[in-house]
């Protein structure tokens, strides 16, 4: 996004206009930027084997999933759902990685069902997976590595207390199970959660894959998760992906040598491939003054965007219809019936009612985790894509929220 003749535009249109043509509330996703950071892990890994599993969970919207396809992205996916979205827009089932969490064996057979990639992350599964397949069909294993990672307790996945992953010292059980029903595990999978900055963190975790590596003979891929962190503030510390293919590859590459076999490392990355491609419009309903505060109230809330109230997300926001004004403090709340802020005490060019805001970072777990929440319609979503802002998913209707709901005589 730029500031150019004092309008913020993606790809030389007007956030304004774009505004005006589809309604607010309106995710905006900037094409170029997805396939921008797409390209910067290439580079990071060029010479290794390489592939990239779109972490679909994200953002799911199948324009957004042909979009990763074409650009040469596989996909992980965490329910058969997000599973048949994926087929749906192109994948084929063995670019598609399973990994469900707390699911039931009879959708874990769906996906062996469908040929997708099988993850599994606990062993009580394991052993069911074993006894219905043995080594008839692969799969890979997800291991808690019991490492505290990234920058909030919420969002990692990968210390003592998590449901994520077999513990690493459960591997005499874990090994057990696979030798007893001769099960062939072809991957090696980790994930300790998000906004990792440290290279560091990933060569620990590497540490234990590699160690852990040498009892699997026949494996194809090493999985190292993702977790990178993108920029929330100007001038924000993000994760050196160059700095950290240097390292993680070297490490790699030397761990194959040993190994006797070059693997392939794959990677999972959702946010960073698609949460600073977002901007989340939204129209100042009201101005409404207390004796200690200046709201904005606006026309979305917790129901379209959650995560400032669900993780403490610090999200930037700023006044599209209105640069240059001056600046004053406001506080910047939603529609919904609960406490619904999407950021205190914000520094904003003077907001009027009736302006656009841009709520930036909302290309990630932004739609993807919206509701109806007080009944209101979940918002449309636009994708800027070689200079057109094309819609990709029509504003919901009233039809919409009636459509499953059964009217009975009462």
């Amino acid at each position: 996004m730029e500031l150019n003749n004092n309008t913020y535009q993606l790809q030389g249109i007007d956030l304004t206009q774009i505004a005006e043509e589809f309604g607010t509330p309106v995710y905006v996703y900037d094409a170029d930027k997805i396939i921008s950071q797409l390209q910067s892990l290439k580079d990071a890994f060029s010479t290794q084997k390489l592939k990239i599993k779109y972490a679909a969970k994200s953002l799911t919207n199948i324009s957004v999933l042909k979009l990763m396809k074409k650009h040469g992205a596989g996909v992980d996916v965490v329910s058969i759902q997000e599973a048949r979205l994926a087929m749906k827009a192109g994948f084929t089932p063995d670019e598609i990685l399973f990994t469900p969490n707390c699911v039931s064996f009879a959708e874990l057979q769906q996906g062996v069902e469908m040929g997708l990639i099988i993850n599994i992350d606990n062993i009580s599964i394991l052993e069911q997976f074993g006894h219905t397949y043995h080594d008839s069909i692969p799969c890979c294993v997800r291991l808690n590595p019991h490492i505290m990672a990234g920058g909030n307790a919420k969002i990692s996945t990968g210390h003592g207390d998590s449901k994520f992953g077999i513990s690493i010292y459960q591997m005499a059980h874990l090994l057990r199970v696979v030798k007893t029903n001769n099960i062939h595990v072809k991957g090696l999978h980790m994930h300790t959660g998000s906004d990792i900055l440290d290279a560091e963190v990933f060569l620990k975790m590497a540490d234990i894959l590699f160690d852990v590596a040498n009892d699997f003979p026949d494996l194809e891929f090493i999985d190292f998760g993702s977790g990178f962190k993108v920029a929330y503030k100007p001038n924000d510390i993000t994760t050196d992906v160059k700095e950290l293919g240097l390292k993680l590859g070297n490490a790699f590459d030397k761990f194959c040598e040993s190994y006797g076999r070059r693997l392939e490392m794959w990677f999972e990355p959702g946010k960073y491939l698609v949460s600073e491609s977002g901007y989340f419009l939204v129209k100042a309903n009201v101005i409404k003054t207390t004796p200690a505060t200046v709201f904005v109230g606006v026309d979305s809330g917790l129901n379209h965007l959650i995560r400032p109230m669900m993780y403490d997300a610090h999200h930037e926001i700023f006044n599209v219809s209105n640069p240059s004004g001056i600046k004053r403090v406001y506080s910047v709340v939603g529609y919904i019936c609960e406490t619904d802020t999407f950021g205190w005490d914000r520094k904003l060019n003077e907001v009027r009612e009736g302006d656009v805001l841009a709520i930036k970072n909302a290309g990630a777990y932004g739609f993807s985790m919206a509701s109806n929440y007080n009944s209101r319609y979940r918002p449309a979503e636009v994708l800027v894509y070689e200079g057109k802002a094309r819609l990709i998913r029509q504003r919901e209707t009233m039809d919409d929220i009636l459509k499953n709901q059964i009217e009975i005589d009462i």
